[in-house]
């Protein structure tokens, strides 16, 4: 209890593991998990079925497995999960899911999350990603790991954005973008691929090569998507090295439902 500030409410009914600190003023729920090694700053509310995991750096004033903005929402005991070792900076914004989707919210594995982003309601974040301030993500969203999302970029309801994505500074996102592109402006534009991102997460010489001729043929070929889609997935025998990468790129394309952002 010496970890608890004097002037935090944490509900009797709350679990909280011995080692969590939590900082003055803040507010915890009764239906609120907190795991090992976890810090939650002064002043955040954390409520609602949620469930956070260890080793994560909660900042002050964060809002934490709120009610959905959702007109529909019907007070259904839906959640949020949040992962191991991510940082949540000042002011951040997670609602837990709807009845309308999976009624969960889930942020995955060493994430950066910085100041005033907001996951809204049914939203899947992956692992190792970075979100700037500001960026916001509508409901439904889905971001893939390892992607980087600029400062004030906005992400429209439903859409998907694949692995090992950049998207620059106020990105506007309104169509699912496949792995592996680089992307920014208002109407969006793919600008390439993420190449330094890549390097610098060990991809081979092969793999890189092999990112290179999906983003050709998808960009740059003037192909039609299912003529693209058929043509990456054959890179598999010139890229064996690369048939991971490969098979994410055809999936992401066959499974898109918003159009891609071409």
């Amino acid at each position: 209890m010496s970890r608890i500030h004097s002037t935090a409410l944490v509900d009797p009914a709350a679990c909280l593991d011995t080692s969590v600190t939590v900082g003055p003023y803040a507010v915890i729920g009764p239906d609120v998990r907190i795991g090992a090694d976890t810090t939650v700053g002064a002043h955040c509310v954390i409520e609602g079925h949620t469930t956070i995991g260890q080793g994560n750096h909660i900042f002050q004033f964060a809002s934490l497995g709120a009610q959905p903005q959702d007109k529909k929402y019907a007070g259904e005991p839906t959640r949020l999960l949040i992962g191991d070792r991510n940082t949540i900076r000042e002011f951040c914004t997670f609602n837990t899911g709807t009845a309308q989707d999976q009624g969960l919210t889930q942020v995955g594995n060493d994430n950066w999350i910085m100041a005033y982003v907001h996951i809204a309601h049914d939203c899947v974040v992956g692992n190792h990603t970075v979100l700037a301030n500001n960026a916001t993500l509508a409901g439904h969203v889905k971001v893939g790991d390892h992607t980087i999302l600029g400062g004030l970029t906005g992400v429209h309801q439903f859409t998907h954005i694949g692995a090992h994505v950049m998207a620059g500074f106020a990105s506007h996102i309104s169509q699912d973008v496949p792995p592996f592109m680089l992307v920014d402006g208002n109407p969006l534009s793919v600008r390439g691929y993420n190449l330094e991102g890549l390097r610098r997460r060990g991809f081979s010489p092969q793999r890189l090569q092999a990112v290179k001729q999906m983003h050709k043929l998808l960009y740059r070929q003037g192909l039609t998507l299912e003529a693209a889609r058929q043509a990456i997935a054959a890179l598999d025998v010139q890229y064996p090295e690369a048939a991971s990468d490969i098979q994410a790129l055809t999936s992401f394309i066959a499974s898109s439902t918003r159009g891609l952002a071409r």
